[in-house]
């Protein structure tokens, strides 16, 4: 620089040429972190599969932690036994004609479940949370039935037996009979991942490590879902939907139907779980599930002193305590092969933190 040059105009530019630079990186940081997406997986012969669970079976959707799906699934019973049922011909959905028309593979379960979802990150050892944002009505009837040798109480009921029972969306009630309305609750009975890959392809019956049919009626829109991965991109399916339930489930059916719901997925790698969890506005729940009632029970209860003390801080002996004296232990389901219980906490016992 010659003596005497003026320092104003030089350090303007060199400000000026900074400052571009740095909107430059943000610019390309922006472009570098897109803005989730919806996308929507319909019910159809290519975009479900029938009665299984399968870390190799192939995705119908790829998405990234963060995206949504809104997903429409189908009530799980064949056309000619809604129709001999009683459901007019026109209300029975042409996806499910299709289906049952189209899909050969199938088996050993006997669910329609939309997926595999492939979220990508989604290692093993991670967790996937799973949003409940919405979910829906998509036809104005369900069924309850049970058949010969399934149930609670097979020995009682050794004939089959259908009932159509027709679904007031507007009131959220179902009419069941003319002496008896139940308020509805929509939920997927089906929501889970890929179980490991030494498994194989497992019944969608049983709920297990990987979440699956796990029927609990807690898991309407609004509460989350937290499932242990493992197997890469998680591979989500969902189905089974009930426009309400019972705890226990004893008939072997809910209120079926078919729903379409919104859920969010995010990868969570600062989450180890063993076994399903979710959370609710109020609540936190664990989840066990075990061919023994006693044993699903211990899982649930366990599930719950282990949150207490990774995500509350307490000790051994002070979560067993806390569990037994605030702590609701709910039959979730005993019809499907693994029993499944669950433990509710009240969020409201925990004392918030004082603001400084």
């Amino acid at each position: 620089m010659r003596r005497g040059t003026p320092l104003g105009p030089l350090l303007l530019a060199c400000l000026l040429y900074a400052g571009n630079t740095r909107s430059q990186q943000t610019q390309s940081r922006t472009r570098a972190q897109p803005q989730p997406q919806t996308f929507t997986v319909k019910a159809t012969p290519k975009t479900v599969v029938w009665g299984y669970y399968d870390a190799a079976a192939p995705p119908v959707l790829r998405i990234a932690s963060g995206d949504e799906v809104e997903f429409e699934t189908l009530i799980t019973s064949s056309p000619a036994r809604l129709e001999g049922a009683g459901v007019a011909a026109d209300q029975v959905q042409q996806q499910l004609r299709d289906i049952h028309k189209d899909v050969t593979n199938k088996g050993p379960g006997g669910h329609i479940l939309n997926g595999p979802v492939f979220v990508e990150g989604a290692e093993p050892g991670d967790a996937l949370e799973v949003r409940i944002q919405q979910i829906r009505l998509a036809i104005p009837y369900a069924y309850n039935g049970f058949s010969p040798g399934r149930g609670f109480l097979p020995e009682d009921f050794p004939y089959a037996r259908m009932r159509i029972i027709p679904l007031d969306a507007k009131r959220m009630v179902a009419t069941f009979g003319p002496t008896a309305e139940i308020p509805l609750r929509p939920f997927f009975g089906s929501m889970g991942v890929a179980p490991p890959e030494t498994s194989g392809r497992i019944s969608s019956g049983p709920p297990w490590v990987h979440g699956g049919n796990m029927d609990n009626k807690e898991l309407v829109a609004g509460t989350t879902l937290f499932l242990p991965v493992h197997a890469r991109g998680a591979l989500f399916l969902i189905g089974d939907g009930h426009a309400g339930q019972g705890n226990g489930e004893v008939d072997i059916t809910a209120l079926e139907t078919s729903l379409i719901g919104k859920l969010k997925f995010i990868v969570r790698k600062d989450v180890k779980l063993k076994y399903p969890r979710a959370e609710t506005p109020s609540h936190y729940i664990s989840m066990g599930f075990h061919e023994d009632l006693n044993e699903a029970t211990k899982m649930a209860v366990r599930e719950m002193i282990e949150f207490l003390i990774n995500e509350k801080h307490l000790s051994r002996d002070d979560a067993y305590m806390l569990t037994s004296v605030a702590g609701d232990v709910d039959i979730t389901q005993l019809v499907d092969g693994n029993k499944g219980v669950h433990v509710m906490l009240p969020k409201a016992i925990f004392k918030q933190a004082s603001s400084k």
